[in-house]
Parts: C-alpha cells; sequence; structure tokens
C-alpha cells in the first residue's frame, strides 16, 4: 500500500465524516434560530476561512482531528440583550437535545447514504461454500460438511463470506447456540447446523471466527505464481518478481500456494532457500523472512500475493439493488453495523472481547489507504463503518461527547432546571478523563501492532 492512498484516504475520510458531523449541529442550530458564530473543520491555526451573510465563520484548521461548532452562548461570554433569544443555554430544552443529537444522526444518515451507493453499484461475490472442515472442530461436530454453502447464521442472509464473518463476530465471546442454515452440495433444499459456544473466543487478542470453528472457505485452486510483491519487502529484496512461479522451500517441492504459505509462516527471521522458474528457466535464491506478530505467536512473511486464477462462474453470485430496492438493504446494513459497534463496545467493558481490539489513528489511516487502494466500493464501505462508528461513539452517555450532554439535558427537562454548574463541570472533567484514557489505548494498541 502506498503511503500517498493512506494520506489521501485518511484525509477524505476524516474531512467528510467530521464535516457531514459537524453539519448536523449546525443545520438543526439555524433551524431553531440558534446564532452560529464558527463553524471549524479542524484544530488549530486556520488554513482558510471566510464568513457568511449571516455572521458565521467557516474555518478548515491545520489539525484534521476533528471540528466543532460553536454557538452563541451567555455561559461563555457576555451577549448582547437583543441576542439573548438567539442564545444556545436559552433555547427550549428539546431544542437543545435536537442540535446536540443532530451530528450522530448525521453520521448515521451519512452511512445510510454511502450504503445505499454501494447496493445500488453492485458486486460480485464469492459463494460462501466450505472449502475444508478441521478434524474435531465445532464444525465437524456439527455436521457440516464439505462444499456446503451457509445461506443464513441466526436467521439473518449470509450471501457472500463478508456476511458470514460480520455475523459471527458478533457472537464473539458468546455461548449459547449458533443455527446455520446451509445448502448441501448437489441438494436443492436447506438445512439447519446447530454449533454450541462456549465463551467462544473470550477475551482473545485477534479473534479468527472462522478458524475457531474449524471452518475454510472454498477457493480455486491456486499455484505458487507470485504477484503484488511488496516493496522493500524480503521477497523483493532476494530478487523474486511477479509471475514466479515458486517449486520449492529449502528443498520441500510446493505445488499450491496455501502449502508455500504454510512453509513460510513456520520460519520466522530464518534465511530460506527459494527454487523457482521464471520464463522456462530454474533459479534458486536465499531469502530472509521477515516476521509479523499475531498476538503473542510470530509467523515467516515474504511480502508476496498469489497471482488469481479464473474463477468458475457457480461460485460467484451477483448483487445488486435499484434505487428503491437499495433503501431497505441500506437501512438493514446500517442498524446491523450500529448494533454490531454498540455491543462490540459493551463485550470490551464486559471483558468478553479483548481491549485489544480497540484501534486508534494509526489503524484507521492504514485501513483508510488499503480500502481506498481497492477500490470506490471497499473505500465506501469503509467510510460507512467508520462513520457509524463516530455516530455510536458520540452517543455513547459520557460527559464531553454528545451523549454526555444529552444527558444533562434529559436530566434539566426531568427536574424542571438544569444541573449546577459545578455538577456539571465535574461530570465533563471526569468524561475527559475516560476519553483521554481511551484514546491513549488505542494508540498504545496501535504502535503495539505496528
Amino acid at each position: 500500500m502506498s503511503s500517498l492512498y493512506m494520506l489521501v484516504g485518511t484525509l477524505i475520510a476524516l474531512g467528510v465524516l467530521v464535516t457531514f458531523h459537524e453539519f448536523g449541529h449546525f443545520w438543526v442550530a439555524r433551524r431553531c434560530g440558534v446564532k452560529v458564530l464558527r463553524f471549524s473543520v479542524g484544530f488549530g491555526a486556520p488554513l482558510l476561512r471566510w464568513h457568511d451573510k449571516r455572521g458565521t465563520e467557516f474555518v478548515i484548521a491545520v489539525l484534521p482531528l476533528g471540528g466543532y461548532v460553536k454557538m452563541l452562548d451567555s455561559r461563555e461570554g457576555d451577549v448582547a440583550e437583543q441576542e439573548l433569544a438567539q442564545s444556545f443555554n436559552h433555547k427550549p430544552v428539546g431544542q437543545r437535545m435536537a442540535i446536540v443529537a443532530a451530528g450522530p444522526v448525521a453520521n448515521f444518515l451519512l452511512a445510510l447514504l454511502f450504503f445505499w451507493i454501494v447496493a445500488m453499484l453492485g458486486s460480485e461475490q464469492m459463494r460462501p461454500v466450505i472449502g475444508a472442515i478441521t478434524p474435531d472442530s465445532l464444525a465437524e461436530q456439527a455436521g457440516l460438511h464439505v462444499g456446503d454453502e451457509i445461506v443464513a447464521i441466526d436467521g439473518v442472509k449470509t450471501p457472500s463470506w463478508d456476511a458470514v464473518t460480520l455475523q459471527l463476530v458478533a457472537r464473539l465471546g458468546e455461548s449459547g447456540a449458533l443455527r446455520l442454515r446451509v445448502l448441501p452440495q448437489d441438494s436443492s433444499l436447506e438445512q439447519e447446523r446447530v454449533l454450541q459456544l462456549a465463551d467462544w473466543q473470550r477475551g482473545v487478542d485477534s479473534p479468527s471466527p472462522l478458524r475457531s470453528l474449524g471452518l475454510q472457505p472454498w477457493v480455486p485452486e491456486l499455484p505458487p505464481i507470485l504477484d503484488r510483491l511488496e516493496p522493500e519487502a524480503p521477497g523483493v529484496l532476494a530478487g523474486l518478481q511477479a509471475g514466479d512461479r515458486i517449486l520449492s522451500l529449502d528443498g520441500i517441492q510446493v505445488d499450491r500456494w496455501e502449502a508455500l504459505v504454510e512453509l513460510i509462516r513456520q520460519r520466522p527471521g530464518q534465511s530460506v532457500s527459494v527454487e523457482y522458474s521464471r520464463a522456462g528457466q530454474t533459479a534458486e535464491v536465499s531469502v530472509v523472512l521477515a516476521v509479523r506478530e499475531e498476538g503473542e505467536q510470530r509467523f515467516g512473511y515474504l511480502g508476496a500475493g498469489v497471482q488469481m486464477p479464473v474463477i468458475a462462474p457457480s461460485m460467484l453470485r451477483q448483487v445488486s439493488f435499484g434505487p428503491l430496492e437499495a433503501i431497505p438493504e441500506a437501512a438493514a446494513q446500517t442498524w446491523r453495523m450500529s448494533v454490531l459497534t454498540l455491543d462490540s463496545l459493551r463485550k470490551m467493558l464486559m471483558g468478553e472481547l479483548s481491549a485489544k481490539n480497540l484501534s486508534g489513528p494509526i489503524t484507521i489511516a492504514k485501513v483508510a489507504g488499503a480500502s481506498a487502494e481497492s477500490g470506490v466500493e471497499d473505500f465506501l464501505k469503509f467510510l460507512a463503518y467508520l462513520s457509524i462508528s463516530l455516530g455510536v461513539l458520540n452517543l455513547l452517555p459520557v460527559p464531553v461527547l454528545d451523549g454526555g450532554h444529552l444527558v444533562f439535558h434529559l436530566v434539566e427537562w426531568i427536574r424542571g432546571k438544569p444541573l449546577s454548574e459545578r455538577m456539571q463541570m465535574i461530570g465533563l472533567q471526569i468524561g475527559m478523563g475516560l476519553v483521554f484514557s481511551v484514546m491513549l489505548l488505542a494508540l498504545y494498541n496501535d504502535l503495539a501492532r505496528w
């Protein structure tokens, strides 16, 4: 992945999501008659600034790590008597709650828009057909077989492996029955298979849902032909090129990509002898494999992808929707991802998911770059997921966040008067401490992965 994709993808992601979030606050504030003093995308020194005819200052600042909407408020300075009616704190509590909630709501609407566009663009997806089952695994015990197609999990349709993975991620850390509807090979009748979970992958640093169940997706036969070599990776440094066919590694013959990957993973940091064929000529080269860490385990790494073969049309599924059909599909996807995000946060608090799964700005930047490089569809999906995360996180009942302000306003609505400024200040200090701690943990996790 190039640094340019990472930089551009991150700037677009943060710019779009932050602007839309703050626009939600801005738009509803204007509709409620609140005077908006400043609309800022980013923090710090302004790069660009201008004013509209209502006197609002619009700013694009140097640090694109957030934004804010500053409204007229008599608690933050003197307000002329004729402008008091336009100040935020003089508006009815219902309007103030609407203004606060508008930011997260805007993020959910933006995710809905992105999912709607993706649904209309359509995609070619690999059917979720089981390619291999680990002996004595949960999958084998439940009666699953090679060639079965997973058509639904817990009643939710799974047209692709991405959909399967999302449904499995939703059950991480849980106990109970996992219900799969499968279509056996050479059969037209669906059958149910039940896998009994017991604290499934609870607290695991890097959970692998499919592998832990003993499932491997069907993939076409992959000959060990190299493609997409990473710059400065061991393969390139040793002189290997795209199109090279690997014949053996340390004298062990390989005829499948999976076998080559397994041999490489078993040799982290070791110098290995690689025999390969290029343009009909056979040669041999020594390669010092890199080391990659997954949790507490270390694996060898070559830094090369595989040349993909042509996949039989029968194993592919075309998925697309018309403009109207795409609306409920996008709404369902937005709802599922919102529930999954909130439930994952709950599981982290309860210890069912490891806090090491929490990601920060470095991981977001890497995923933004990878999705941007992968194509429009993947980048739009990433933006939708990130927008939902931003919306959910901002609705948490933590002072400093929008959800915390909503709690303050709700208490005011119930009591008939606001909490004292002292109580609100204590809450804000606690909230700032919590948010700062979570940010540090996320950054630590990023650095640990790096």
